[in-house]
C-alpha cells in the first residue's frame, strides 16, 4: 500500500492517495501562512489502517518544510500534535 499526499489549494485541502485512490483529506481555512484545520475525513474503506496519522503527519511535514504554521480547530489532528510532541512548535492561536 502506497500513500502520496498532497495540497489541492483550490479544494483548500491536503489530500492522501491510497495506490491513486483519494482516502482521505485534511480541510483548512488559509490566513496568510496559517492554515486552520478545520476537519480530517477519511474514508471508511482505508480507516484502522494509519492513513489518517499519515495524511496528517506528512500535512504537518510540508508545512513546517515551507514555514508555514497551523492552527489545529480539528479535534483529528489536535489530537495527533498532543501525541507528538515534535509538531507543537507549528501551533499558533488563531489569527
Amino acid at each position: 500500500m502506497s500513500f502520496l499526499v498532497e495540497e489541492n489549494p483550490a479544494k483548500h485541502r491536503f489530500e492522501i492517495l491510497v495506490d491513486d485512490a483519494l482516502a482521505g483529506f485534511s480541510a483548512y481555512l488559509p490566513r496568510g501562512e496559517v492554515l486552520v484545520f478545520t476537519h480530517t475525513e477519511v474514508d471508511e474503506r482505508y480507516q484502522r489502517m494509519g492513513v489518517g496519522a499519515a495524511l496528517i503527519q506528512a500535512t504537518l511535514d510540508q508545512i513546517r518544510a515551507r514555514g508555514g504554521r497551523v492552527v489545529p480547530r480539528c479535534p483529528s489532528m489536535a489530537a495527533f500534535i498532543e501525541r507528538h510532541p515534535d509538531y507543537a512548535d507549528l501551533v499558533v492561536p488563531e489569527p
